[in-house]
């Protein structure tokens, strides 16, 4: 399998891909991603640099967003002030289900941002979900905090507050063919890359 940036060709597949996590969500009972998420949005994202794919053969497997950027109002002062790369949007197709891709796409997200010179790999999950923090528990994060307040609308509840993180590090373990090419360092604004 090979991780690559995504390009805005993949937008519909990866709003399909959305829509097919939020269903097999509901089959579990939670109410994660049942808002259709806007295409305009995922499209900045895309063209960010900050969406990857994971392809094997014509499929795609799996995708994950890494960015510098946190939501606002989820961390404090002093934890942004820590160089943290953050997850967001990780979504393994179903037809990779059961093979720990995620857990492999963590592995690779954590190796990326710690060549990054990020100290942290960060992430909210959805307040609800208890499975998917305990996948995350199991995956080498302990949980910081649960934030409740500051939703979006209105600055109502927030529905994925529930925040942690793990220390960045080297990892070739994840056997992902890597061709998301340069890795931006978290230098001031520079432009160096690795």
């Amino acid at each position: 399998m090979i991780i690559e940036t995504a390009t805005p060709d993949d937008l519909p597949h990866l709003l399909a891909f959305r829509q097919e996590a939020a269903g097999w969500l509901t089959g579990l009972g939670t109410d994660q991603w049942q808002r259709p998420y806007p295409a305009d949005k995922l499209l900045a994202t895309i063209r960010q640099g900050v969406v990857f794919m994971v392809r094997e053969g014509a499929a795609t497997a799996a995708t994950i967003t890494l960015t510098p950027d946190a939501e606002d109002g989820l961390w404090s002062e002093r934890e942004l002030a820590e160089p943290s790369m953050f997850i967001n949007k990780l979504t393994v197709a179903r037809t990779h289900a059961g093979q720990d891709l995620g857990g492999r796409l963590l592995d690779w997200a954590g190796d990326r941002a710690f060549r990054s010179g990020a100290a942290w790999l960060r992430l909210d999950a959805w307040t609800t979900n208890v499975k998917l923090q305990d996948y995350y528990l199991q995956h080498g994060f302990y949980h910081v905090r649960t934030v409740t307040e500051g939703g979006a609308v209105n600055g109502g509840p927030r529905v994925s507050g529930w925040l942690a993180q793990r220390p960045t590090a080297p990892s070739g373990a994840h056997g992902l063919t890597d061709h998301s090419g340069s890795v931006p360092l978290l230098v001031g604004g520079s432009d160096i890359s690795r």
